[in-house]
């Protein structure tokens, strides 16, 4: 996990309270090789800091999942119902079949028991969330954001390449491995701060 600033960006792991004082909002990354169940741990500590604010999020893999599950938790609820999302969500993906045939289509109903779209996708969403995938013709990573947003972009983003089929989104086929090291986050946010979690530190480190 590492916490990128204008100032800093050479340490591994960096506290919430390590943020600054000043302005503890931040833009949270979360990398497609980050352990799922480690972003779950991440995110929910950060909902345990009262200071740390959040302007926006983008993910990509199973990330994106998460992502989408904490931003309609925060719509709906605020830190209390993000948690909660964060946890009924992880629930019913202990309780999924992990012999599924058809994956994506397994990822879609937990998706859509987790969350309503139509809570990320509007303006007063409290965070931006932006999802990336990858064009299963082009190899181009595609972001999702916005009115973009739907529950196939997010299952894109977390299908894994020739395990699953690709996901079809407006003529076009995508899936997973949207690198968000790739292209630069995209996020149009104030925060002062960016919260990358990843399973290769060494990229900021080397």
């Amino acid at each position: 996990m590492l916490a990128q600033s204008p100032m800093r960006t050479d340490q591994a792991a960096v506290s919430v309270a390590d943020l600054g004082a000043e302005d503890p909002t931040i833009e949270i990354v979360l990398a497609n090789d980050a352990h799922g169940a480690f972003v779950w741990g991440v995110l929910d500590r950060l909902l345990d800091e009262p200071r740390c604010s959040f302007s926006g999020v983008t993910a990509s893999g199973f990330a994106a999942m998460e992502a989408a599950v904490f931003a309609y938790g925060l719509s709906v609820g605020g830190r209390r119902g993000a948690r909660m999302a964060l946890a009924n969500f992880w629930r019913r993906v202990s309780h999924a079949s992990v012999f599924a045939n058809d994956r994506t289509s397994l990822l879609r109903s937990v998706l859509e028991q987790s969350i309503d779209i139509e809570q990320i996708r509007v303006e007063r969403c409290p965070v931006k969330l932006c999802v990336q995938a990858v064009n299963a013709r082009t190899d181009a990573v595609k972001v999702f954001t916005g009115s973009q947003l739907s529950i196939d972009a997010i299952v894109a983003a977390a299908t894994i390449p020739f395990l699953s089929l690709p996901v079809e989104i407006d003529g076009d086929i995508y899936w997973g491995d949207g690198d968000v090291f790739q292209s630069p986050p995209v996020l149009a946010t104030e925060a002062r701060h960016r919260l990358i979690v990843t399973g290769r530190p060494s990229v900021f480190t080397a």
